[in-house]
């Protein structure tokens, strides 16, 4: 794993037009869970973040899966009775199934219409489908074409393929700040020819490590992941899970981020985490947010690699802001999900309110009690009143909540948001009890 102290050269911020080339360059490659796409897609992305590449090889267990063989494609086509080819694979990866075995057959359409896949909802897109844990192969198309194709004759099946003991490859990098306390972004590469499913997440999480690496004096240490999704985040959690559950501040699944729709963010299954109230806090203070919308949603067991790092045992504090969710936009799955529906200035506002969550995560303090177990008695301090019963002032209110909430969990901003009480306040009373040694620094 790549450690980054103090970055030696950083590039210029990526403005709309380096992003479509970056965009541009990944979009045809064929990437699966496995193989030689999924590297090529990294030797491109490591121009903009030297991610340190590791394989895991095929058949290696990890929890309840297991690394499966590596897929290769160098082409695949149908041909029709009357010799035209169609399903072209160097036409649209979509059009082969992935994890498609080899093949080269003769088939009646009878045999050969259950090896095929459209979508009834999207005549003139093609679905993207896959069989990853079950030998098989298929072909998809639009629905349109499916439906004037001949009946009678024989098709040609031409897949040529590889599946073989190989290897997942996945990369990370981690950039050290002041604290061993981490900020984590996870994004999937493993979809083919898909934009907002599959690209806009790179596209960001490269925009991200960009702002953070050149950030002076980090407070914070950034860990930055890219990976197959599903089986590549099980990878890594089998190799850096306790790690995760020790260190995690915050974390963030960057997917779907790509549509000019509202926003939508997506909680971690812990309830009321930090990353929850920072990310509300932020989305609800951003002015393109507000313009557009946005909706707030509790965590639910599917969706992307969440599904991971919210598992009971790790319960990781990890959240999705998404424009254009998962499953829920007509084009998701299919070649319709192209660079015409991306928006790339949709893609930015997303950036700038990671820009302002990471803002607020590095001028943000935490801070714990050093008399945990009930509340200190303030009057050996001279920070409470010797005569009883009066309602408390609004300074002894303050210096309540910050003693409350200085468990380690609750940086300032939560507190001054919970007890809506002045900043300037909830300040001056972290200043008195850090003096009289009631409260530390310290984080979760």
């Amino acid at each position: 794993m790549t450690r980054v102290t103090n970055p030696h050269h950083i590039d210029q911020p990526m403005g709309i037009g380096a992003i479509e080339h970056l965009f541009d360059r990944l979009w045809g490659l064929s990437r699966s869970l496995t193989g030689n796409g999924v590297r090529q897609s990294f030797e491109i992305l490591h121009e903009h973040i030297p991610y340190d590449i590791h394989e895991m090889a095929s058949g290696e267990e990890v929890f309840d899966w297991t690394v499966p063989l590596e897929w290769n494609v160098r082409d695949a086509w149908l041909e029709t009775p009357d010799g035209r080819r169609i399903a072209r694979f160097t036409d649209n990866n979509l059009h082969l199934m992935g994890y498609s075995e080899p093949m080269d057959q003769t088939l009646p359409w009878s045999e050969l219409t259950s090896h095929l896949y459209i979508d009834n909802n999207m005549p003139n897109a093609i679905p993207y489908r896959t069989s990853y844990y079950k030998r098989n192969w298929g072909f998809c198309l639009t629905k349109n074409e499916y439906d004037q194709l001949p009946r009678e004759g024989d098709y040609r099946v031409f897949i040529d393929s590889s599946l073989e003991d190989g290897s997942l490859t996945y990369g990370d990098i981690v950039l050290d700040g002041i604290s061993d306390r981490e900020v984590f972004f996870s994004s999937y590469i493993c979809h083919p020819s898909l934009a907002n499913n599959e690209l806009s997440g790179p596209l960001l999480q490269s925009l991200i490590y960009k702002y953070v690496s050149g950030l002076q004096n980090r407070h914070y240490t950034y860990r930055f992941l890219l990976a197959p999704e599903t089986i590549g985040s099980i990878v890594y959690l089998d190799r850096y899970g306790e790690h995760l559950k020790s260190n995690m501040l915050a974390g963030f699944i960057l997917t779907c981020t790509g549509l000019d729709t509202h926003f939508t963010y997506k909680r971690s299954r812990k309830i009321n985490s930090y990353t929850d109230r920072l990310v509300e806090r932020v989305l609800s203070s951003n002015h393109c947010a507000q313009n557009v919308g946005i909706e707030i949603r509790d965590f639910y067991p599917y969706g992307s690699d969440e599904r991971q790092y919210c598992s009971p045992g790790f319960d990781l504090p990890v959240g999705s802001i998404m424009r254009g969710v998962p499953g829920e936009y007509p084009e998701y799955h299919s070649s319709a999900d192209n660079k015409d529906l991306l928006s790339f200035p949709a893609l930015l506002d997303v950036f700038e309110v990671y820009k302002e969550i990471i803002d607020e995560i590095e001028s943000d303090r935490f801070y714990r009690s050093n008399n945990p177990y009930c509340e200190p008695r303030l009057g050996k301090s001279g920070l409470y009143p010797n005569t009883g019963g009066e309602v408390h002032s609004r300074e002894i209110r303050a210096l309540n909540w910050v003693i409350n909430l200085s468990d380690g969990k609750h940086s300032v901003r939560d507190i001054v948001d919970l007890s809506k009480i002045p900043a300037d306040t909830i300040e001056k009373s972290i200043s008195i009890l850090l003096e009289a040694g009631i409260i530390c620094l310290g984080g979760m």
